[in-house]
């Protein structure tokens, strides 16, 4: 017969699966970095730790507001989708921002990742996107669940510091950045403007398009795109992987929006 806590892990493993997490409203934190990031937006819910784990991290766990579980070793490998579980996992709520939250703020750099489905890349772009000081992710298209354990590990706790939007309909999203009046940019190897030429074009408020290294942004996507640039590359490589592109990219924004002055 399983204990109460024991169908409290149960429950909370189901979240390592995206229909899971999707019904749920909920996902899995991991690690104290993670959890710390999650508790300082408030969206720790429960949090399961070992014995050691528990010790180890005593500070934090004295500043959550949140019930804490202990659990055997066992039990922390369940909750755990790495090779070396930390033995600190927490049950979080999905943040509610959406797009038009987004757009209400009247942002000046936003970063439209489509059909990304490597999870490692997004989460290096939120990474990226909250370093350079951009004011949401838009996830469009067919992309990667954010709160896949990968994607949260790879953002490093930027994906608790800057909105992450999911938006299925990729089209819909761009028309509405235009909407509230951010140029649309496209980032295609065939683009009529150079990168390093393009600092006034920039110094405008920017939605930038990237779309996976596979095969591009679809064709008519880019061709909603008020521009299309491309990085110029001296040496061999015919491509740039997706977070590669947007690090690029949204560096050269945010110094024309002259975002590095106010660092």
């Amino acid at each position: 017969m399983l204990t109460e806590r024991s169908t409290r892990v149960v429950a909370a493993a189901k979240l390592h699966r995206h229909v899971g997490r999707r019904r749920a409203g909920r996902f899995l934190a991991e690690g104290p970095n993670l959890v710390e990031a999650a508790s300082a937006r408030g969206l720790v819910r429960e949090l399961f730790a070992t014995e050691a784990a528990a010790q180890r991290h005593a500070s934090l766990l004295a500043s959550l507001q949140a019930p804490v579980q202990l659990v055997t070793e066992r039990a922390a490998k369940a909750l755990s989708d790495t090779v070396t579980p930390a033995g600190l996992v927490a049950v979080c709520d999905v943040p509610a921002t959406g797009l038009a939250d987004v757009l209400a703020a009247s942002p000046r750099l936003v970063a439209v990742a489509v059909g990304i489905g490597e999870p490692g890349n997004a989460g290096t772009v939120i990474r990226i996107a909250d370093a350079m000081g951009a004011a949401a992710v838009i996830l469009a298209g067919h992309s990667v669940d954010p709160y896949n354990g990968k994607c949260l590990r790879a953002s490093t706790g930027s994906i608790f510091a800057i909105p992450v939007v999911v938006e299925p309909d990729a089209n819909a999203a761009v028309a509405a950045l235009r909407a509230a009046g951010l140029q649309a940019v496209a980032t295609t190897v065939d683009g009529e403007a150079r990168l390093d030429e393009a600092d006034e074009l920039l110094a405008k408020p920017t939605a930038w398009l990237f779309g996976p290294e596979s095969h591009g942004l679809p064709s008519e996507l880019a061709k909603q795109a008020d521009h299309r640039v491309r990085i110029p590359m001296s040496g061999g490589a015919e491509s740039l992987n997706v977070a590669a592109a947007a690090a690029i990219c949204l560096y050269q924004s945010a110094r024309a929006l002259g975002e590095f002055k106010r660092a």
